[in-house]
């Protein structure tokens, strides 16, 4: 079966969930994507040159898989001569109806911050079937677009949610993580290791994060820390403090350069306290827990649902307060907190597990 990927915003977890479907499936999957950057623009305009794309190519599909991040509505009307017969899937990384905005984003000021929820919604709708990264993703998305199409004065067509939720169902992220094998150390020891490694945004919430360790540092509890992730020009200014404050706690502070010094970080590392306001299901947590990193997670988001519940004891805190607590002791008997391995539940989600599934809903979609 050939399969027509759409990406028009090819970075980060998107591209490593493109490429790696793409390298792992039975099928032949063609890939037609645009740079990852200007979301915003991506959302309006991607539609137009991946269809503009597609039209002068010479690839026929028997499936188009689509993301998020395009305006599938757009899309088919621009290449209904070639796609009026053949089923779309469309794959939720995020939804815009619940992803949380900037506060300093001018399209808050200006009320224009509605509309990409909106082309999520359309394209939903215009989809054969619908998949998501992670049942809160799927749930978040449902019941908030329910109350954002009652915002509309008439013809709220609220049944649609329904219509949604109908063709929906949750397919968890792939992810490759074999490639950390090649990395893995014989033994962590020595000082106990806190790490970073989400993208450097106010969502991922690194106010709380460096105030944890920063009451830490002010108790004598002797630790270091990694941070890593992308670093955005417009990057919230608790990182700034924290280099200040943590001082020559730091190991190291930035963006590694290639995957190879990424993967040796993370295996070096022995905590990952996340305090994340927002994570559709959490690549990078998984990346870490894969390499034997010790989770502290939030009781919210996707993270309760990649964890078995038995389990929710030992790695889940309350609220911040709780946090601090379990980080300290996760510290102070680091011998105890490095005998914790979540390994195999983070391996569920390689390519080398999970690609049957995947392609057994691509495999329905066509029937």
């Amino acid at each position: 079966m050939n399969i027509l990927l759409l990406e028009p915003y090819l970075t980060g977890s998107h591209a490593d969930w493109a490429t790696g479907y793409q390298q792992h499936s039975r099928y032949n999957i063609h890939i037609l994507s645009m740079k990852g950057q200007f979301w915003k623009w991506r959302m309006h305009g991607g539609a137009v040159t991946l269809a503009h794309e597609f039209l002068v190519s010479e690839f026929v599909p028997d499936l188009i898989i689509a993301t998020d991040m395009l305006d599938l509505t757009t899309f088919l009307a621009l290449t209904r001569r070639k796609t009026v017969r053949i089923p779309v899937v469309l794959y939720f990384h995020e939804n815009q109806l619940t992803y949380p905005w900037s506060p300093t984003d001018r399209d808050i000021k200006y009320k224009r911050d509605k509309h990409y929820g909106f082309i999520n919604y359309t394209s939903a709708l215009a989809a054969d079937a619908v998949l998501f990264n992670s049942r809160y993703n799927m749930d978040s998305f449902l019941t908030e677009l329910r109350r954002f199409l009652k915002h509309f004065p008439d013809y709220n067509e609220t049944g649609n949610v329904d219509k949604i939720a109908a063709k929906s169902s949750v397919l968890h992220l792939g992810l490759d993580l074999a490639r950390f094998d090649l990395y893995r150390p014989e033994e962590k020891d020595g000082v106990p290791v806190i790490l970073w490694n989400h993208r450097w945004e106010f969502d991922k919430n690194p106010g709380d994060f460096f105030r944890a360790l920063t009451i830490l540092a002010g108790e004598g509890l002797d630790f270091q820390v990694v941070v890593l992730g992308e670093d955005f020009s417009l990057k919230p200014d608790e990182f700034d403090r924290a280099r200040e404050q943590l001082g020559e706690r730091i190991l190291q502070f930035g963006y590694a350069d290639n995957f190879s010094d990424y993967a040796r970080w993370l295996w070096r590392a022995d905590i990952i306290p996340v305090t994340s306001l927002h994570d559709f299901f959490g690549a990078s947590v998984m990346e870490a827990v894969y390499c034997h990193c010790y989770p502290l997670l939030p009781k919210r988001l996707a993270y309760p649902e990649l964890i078995p519940e038995e389990l929710h004891h030992l790695y889940f805190y309350n609220d911040f307060e709780d946090l601090v607590e379990r980080l300290r002791k996760a510290v102070v008997n680091i011998d105890q907190t490095r005998e914790y391995n979540l390994r195999k539940v983070a391996g569920e989600f390689k390519w080398e597990n999970i690609v049957t599934i995947y392609d057994k809903h691509m495999s329905a979609a066509v029937r």
